[in-house]
């Protein structure tokens, strides 16, 4: 996700020269055919994310479409006062980059866990919140926040994701429907957003082996989310299970639950996510979402769990 990102952003750059890219020190691995391809629209800001941001509404108040990279919380909870007073109140157009959503880099550590940003930077006014699931949905996401007035967060995973959703085309605030439901026993609403979305794929697949009929949904959008989905579902469901790789609160699931609370339903919502707490192991991503209970037999459980009550 993160390299088709950086690829996408280079081909653009090639044909807008108002296009910019700001790193925190780091990704040199990833950004260096862009700064080689386009020296002149790179900057390395250093070690110095709120300075990286401040500079960066600077230069989009003066006409450019700027892209700040950098990992996990740096580019967002690090310099968080300076997205919202230099870019959101502006309406400045930074498109803020983070790779390593959730727990990418959770052999790091507690400190490179990003599971709080979604509920932070959606709870900023005007800052459009983007979470995709997929490269295919991460590349179009990029074409389309380039040519987009305002500020925007773009939450990437780290690399090797599938490809599961196979749009063509992306729209903000657009949820994609990604399994039509089958003529089961049972049957449940899932949606996810992010890179957690393989799992979920793989989740679905056991579900329906289990005959559970699953009605599939990819929201990479979080903000503005796409109501007229979560209502068609709400109308047609009695359950809907919404899973991230964050925080249930304020997050992703939250995010549905408020659009959900002022429908006239019966409708259950079932929020799979971090339950509120620091996650104190030290691993790689799978072995902590299996900790924690996000990888796709967690999400079996927890839908069957309900089910069965």
């Amino acid at each position: 996700m993160r390299d088709t990102v950086i690829r996408t952003l280079t081909e653009l750059g090639k044909e807008d020269k108002d296009i910019e890219l700001i790193t925190g020190d780091l990704g040199f691995g990833v950004l260096k055919n862009f700064w080689e391809t386009l020296p002149d629209q790179f900057i390395n800001a250093g070690i110095a994310e709120q300075n990286m941001t401040g500079v960066a509404a600077g230069l989009a108040l003066e006409g450019k479409k700027v892209f700040t990279y950098s990992i996990g919380n740096f580019p967002t909870l690090r310099c968080l006062e300076q997205i919202r007073n230099d870019c959101a109140y502006h309406n400045a157009n930074v498109n803020i980059i983070c790779v390593g959503g959730g727990y990418v880099y959770g052999s790091l550590g507690m400190s490179h866990h990003a599971t709080e940003d979604i509920a932070i930077l959606r709870a900023l006014p005007d800052v459009t919140v983007i979470c995709p699931g997929d490269p295919n949905e991460a590349a179009l996401a990029v074409k389309k926040i380039a040519n987009t007035k305002g500020t925007c967060y773009l939450r990437l995973g780290r690399g090797g994701e599938k490809t599961v959703n196979n749009i063509k085309e992306f729209e903000i605030g657009k949820a994609y429907k990604l399994r039509e439901l089958k003529e089961l026993p049972k049957k449940v609403a899932i949606f996810s957003t992010g890179a957690i979305l393989e799992e979920t794929f793989l989740a679905c697949n056991i579900l329906e082996e289990l005959g559970i009929g699953v009605e599939q949904y990819s929201f990479p959008t979080v903000k503005p989310i796409d109501k007229e989905v979560i209502k068609d579902c709400a109308n047609r469901f009695d359950d809907i299970f919404t899973v991230e790789e964050h925080n249930i609160v304020g997050g992703f699931g939250s995010a549905v639950a408020e659009v959900m609370a002022e429908l006239d339903n019966k409708a259950k919502l079932h929020r799979i996510g971090i339950n509120d707490f620091y996650c104190i192991e030290v691993g790689n991503q799978a072995y902590l979402r299996e900790q924690v209970g996000i990888n796709a037999n967690g999400i079996v459980e927890k839908v069957k769990g309900v089910l069965n009550e």
